[in-house]
């Protein structure tokens, strides 16, 4: 049965990096991948034509789709919306929450031809393969009262950090059966000490374990889990943590790496239905320029094929044709180094889809 794939550009540079992407959907297609490909509007792209970030027929063809492929949102060109309600990740955020992509993927992972454009020492890092698993659509973002009011003759910000047990169940069930699949390995990250709410997490989290005795739980607040992060990061495999926690953490995590434009991300919900994007943002500032890097997006792609589409072996062949264009020693300002040859987006997206097709 076809399956629907939805494209959301987006703003800075999405357009330029989705471009590169679709490029590898394409030639998933000419190898028997039955799918039919879409775009839409979102963020301040949707703004500007619709005066909404989350323009209703966006919507209607998100929940249509199997699998979403977005490039980024937002920018200084839409700072000044005074209605946060219609800024640019206000569309990104309504997505996620009109199709329940509660579960979020961050992999963090260091290639071995990029260890030395890792701000670590190359031994920390080399052969790093963390997985972050980001509760998405709960927490302190969407905790509810918010505002900001005066009282007592100023004014006063408050947010509502808020889990419910089905909620933290949820996300750690998704985290559990990740670790299963990889070295049987969970942390699962909260402030315990001092916050209630985690407190019932690492409860939920506890009771959680018994159903799955092949995986090793262990517990660390946030504060040194930013901590061993940079001291020591291949002591982690699979960490679960709440919204805020793994915005931060994945962040971070990210940049072990060499690069935050090498790194996919993945929001499922309960179907397997997800959207999938770089961790990096628009990038405004580069945007137009043909210089960003596209290989995130590509490999987003990948994840895309693995995790809500069932093509493994399609999945695959992204990921070893990313890894052969670093062999060649191509490169993206972002992350070259001395001895590397720097081209541009299409240049690479040109390369990738060439090794992915002499496969």
């Amino acid at each position: 049965m076809t399956q629907k794939i939805l494209v959301l550009p987006g703003d800075g540079i999405g357009p330029e990096i989705t471009a590169q992407a679709s490029r590898i959907l394409v030639a998933c297609q000419a190898r028997g991948l039955d799918v039919e490909i879409d775009d839409g509007l979102l963020g301040g792209a949707a703004y500007d034509v619709h005066g909404e970030p989350l323009p209703a027929e966006t919507l209607e063809k998100a929940k249509a789709a199997r699998g979403i492929l977005l490039g980024a949102v937002g920018g200084p060109k839409w700072d000044t919306i005074e209605d946060l309600a219609k800024r640019p990740e206000k569309g990104l955020l309504g997505v996620r929450k009109q199709l329940g992509l509660f579960g979020n993927l961050r992999p963090a992972i260091t290639y071995p031809q990029l260890a030395q454009a890792s701000s670590l020492k190359p031994e920390l890092v080399a052969g790093l393969d963390i997985m972050i698993v980001r509760e998405l659509t709960g927490g302190i973002y969407f905790g509810q009262p918010r505002g900001i009011e005066e009282r007592d003759g100023e004014r006063v910000g408050f947010n509502t950090y808020v889990y419910s047990e089905s909620e933290i169940e949820r996300i750690g069930r998704v985290a559990f059966e990740m670790a299963q699949k990889r070295d049987k390995k969970l942390c699962s990250v909260d402030k315990a000490n001092v916050l209630e709410v985690t407190i019932l997490w690492r409860e939920v989290m506890e009771r959680l374990a018994s159903e799955y005795p092949d995986v090793e739980l262990s517990h660390m607040y946030v504060d040194n889990a930013a901590m061993q992060l940079v001291r020591a990061p291949k002591q982690f495999d699979v960490v679960v943590t709440g919204n805020m926690f793994g915005d931060i953490l994945s962040d971070a995590a990210a940049m072990l790496t060499g690069s935050i434009g090498m790194l996919p991300s993945a929001s499922l919900n309960e179907s397997g239905q997800g959207m999938y994007e770089p961790c990096h943002g628009s990038a405004p500032d580069i945007a137009g320029q043909n210089v960003a890097n596209p290989l995130a997006t590509i490999l987003s792609v990948a994840m895309m094929l693995r995790y809500s589409l069932n093509e493994p072996a399609l999945a695959s062949r992204i990921e070893k044709a990313v890894g052969k264009v670093l062999d060649d020693g191509l490169r993206t300002a972002d992350i070259a180094s001395q001895g590397t040859r720097t081209v541009s987006t299409t240049a690479m997206g040109d390369a990738v889809v060439a090794a992915f097709e002499r496969q």
